[in-house]
């Protein structure tokens, strides 16, 4: 009686009644080919999907119509839960002229390019992904647009600017002159002390991030000496850690370097990122902490190549690229067969974005079974990033995110390179090979 007394006094005011509490969510049924049950790394035969809304309702053997539902025929492709990378950078992208261009473009111009690379990702498959790295905290403003509506692009977890020390891998001006370096400090992730460490990651907090990213080690693609030395002291390690996980973050941690990964790990890290030369005591340190392991093995190898093309890289750059990428594949597969805990990311930025696919290849090159490296995309990741009750797998109530390809990536996993559908949240973006356009 209340919500008809409020319905007549809207119209006798001239307005609407807003009854859209009370429409039933949409139904879709998508009929597949086949179907991969990422819980149990097996392949299924053909299976109808029933999508109610922006969720998965139901899953069924066979095809099963349901009178009055939209039907997608996949009945010749293999359907999959939408993939998960943990480890991208949204707002930039390689190029020759990456170590100039930012003396020339403003935020701005990182922004509107933020957008064609997310767009490029979802294409690609991947319906969810972890920013860990940023300029200026503008991935947060792409998580929102997208979120919105107002941007084509993948779920997006950020961890906004990555946290690291003077001079370390995350302080963006090494290789200024003088005049331009200036001094940077915890407002811009840059720190020295474990009480920095805190006022860093509450401004992180304070910028809306989903996540915290340090960088305890050196890395490849800045312009300082080091590629794998330690860089962040063990008590700033946990300061982070201490201070992320008050605010309810997980933390990332970008690490080459054994020692680096060892403090990391002790310090209480959520995940070493890269973990180039990890050694037996890391391996083991991990395990005993359960700390996940994101390799990134598309980066070592793409870094790898450039390296030996003359003026892509600074002189520097081109040398650390040399001595470390070829490194990673090896790493990810003594981490496998050591019982690691891997959850997929590839560093895309690093490479091109919309190859991210390309990474699938890579583990099982180095030694992990297809399944591993599909569950590595889905049900690990999502564990990884805390949201097992929402992504990871195609069951009821979890978020209608699906992709599809044809043939069987259990027995050729390249094929994950050509995603021909991707659905995320119930909404169909690519369709028969081709982006699906939205007014």
């Amino acid at each position: 009686m209340v919500a008809a007394a409020l319905a007549a006094a809207c119209c006798s005011a001239g307005l609407a009644a807003d009854t859209s509490a009370d429409s039933p969510s949409p139904v879709t049924v998508v009929y597949c080919g086949k179907l991969f049950d990422a819980p149990s790394g097996k392949m299924r035969g053909p299976s109808t999907v029933v999508i109610e809304g922006k969720r998965f309702k139901e899953v069924v053997a066979g095809r099963e119509p349901r009178p009055g539902a939209q039907e997608i025929d996949l009945a010749g492709a293999t359907c999959l839960p939408g993939f998960i990378d943990a480890h991208v950078h949204l707002s930039s992208q390689t190029s020759p002229t990456q170590y100039t261009d930012k003396f020339r473009w403003n935020l701005a111009d990182y922004v509107l390019r933020s957008t064609v690379y997310a767009r490029r990702t979802l294409m690609a498959g991947f319906t969810t992904v972890r920013s860990v790295g940023d300029w200026k905290y503008e991935t947060v403003a792409l998580r929102k647009a997208i979120d919105a509506g107002v941007v084509v692009g993948p779920r997006v977890l950020t961890a906004g600017q990555a946290i690291g020390s003077t001079g370390g891998h995350a302080d963006r001006t090494n290789g200024y002159r003088d005049d331009l370096e200036g001094d940077p400090g915890p407002t811009v992730g840059i720190i020295n002390g474990p009480e920095e460490a805190w006022k860093a990651v509450r401004q992180h907090y304070k910028e809306g991030v989903d996540l915290i990213k340090i960088m305890p080690s050196g890395g490849v693609l800045d312009e300082s000496a080091s590629g794998d030395n330690p860089q962040m002291t063990l008590e700033e390690v946990r300061a982070v850690v201490a201070a992320a996980h008050d605010y309810g973050f997980a933390v990332a941690a970008h690490a080459h370097g054994a020692e680096a990964i060892r403090r990391a790990v002790i310090g209480g890290v959520d995940s070493i990122e890269h973990g180039t030369f990890m050694n037996e005591e890391d391996i083991r340190l991990m395990k005993e902490h359960g700390t996940w392991y994101v390799p990134t093995i598309s980066a070592g190898m793409f870094v790898a190549e450039k390296a030996k093309v003359p003026g892509y890289y600074p002189p520097p750059v081109a040398a650390k690229a040399a001595a470390i990428g070829p490194h990673i594949l090896e790493t990810a597969g003594r981490a496998y067969k050591a019982g690691v805990k891997i959850a997929f990311g590839t560093d895309a930025a690093v490479f091109p974005h919309g190859d991210n696919g390309h990474e699938f290849e890579l583990m099982v090159q180095a030694g992990m079974p297809a399944a591993f490296a599909l569950q590595a995309a889905m049900t690990h990741a999502a564990e990884l990033l805390r949201r097992t009750d929402s992504l990871g797998s195609v069951e009821a109530g979890k978020l209608a995110d699906l992709v599809a390809v044809e043939g069987d990536p259990l027995q050729n996993v390249s094929v994950l390179r050509k995603v021909g559908f991707v659905m995320k949240e119930g909404t169909v973006y690519k369709r028969d090979g081709r982006a699906v356009e939205f007014p």
